[in-house]
């Protein structure tokens, strides 16, 4: 119900803006500090790099996606059917852990899948307000 609430005062245009600068500085912190983040997150640096490198054009799609006049539904509705993606192999990687996660890793895998799942939140429900 709060989530519900939150996302009423927040505009379809902001919450995937939002989505997508979040999702740029997790892409900058991924790619430039994969090397320390390694150790602490018991994850690969090469992963966490291209993970990072992937996130930027997601980024710029999402971007481009909130500068329209009016939001497309069907570009919407692939933000979010790709946010559940997301946190569907989030669920997994942490089920299936090929790397040896530390709890930090793992509370790491979680909080991001937690986050993206808030912004798919937020985007359906504006989805639904301005739809």
């Amino acid at each position: 119900m709060a989530l519900a609430a939150i996302a009423n005062s927040i505009s379809l245009r902001h919450a995937v803006l939002a989505d997508g600068v979040i999702s740029g500085a997790m892409g900058v912190l991924l790619f430039a500090a994969s090397g320390p983040l390694s150790g602490l997150l018991g994850l690969p640096a090469a992963f966490l790099f291209w993970v990072g490198i992937a996130l930027l054009p997601w980024m710029a799609a999402l971007v481009l996606v909130s500068r329209k006049e009016r939001l497309a539904g069907g570009a919407v509705e692939t933000v979010i059917a790709l946010n559940a993606l997301w946190v569907l192999a989030s669920i997994a990687l942490i089920v299936a852990d090929p790397f040896g996660m530390t709890a930090l890793g793992i509370a790491f895998v979680v909080a991001q899948a937690l986050a993206v799942t808030v912004f798919a939140d937020l985007q359906f429900f504006g989805l639904k307000r301005e739809g």
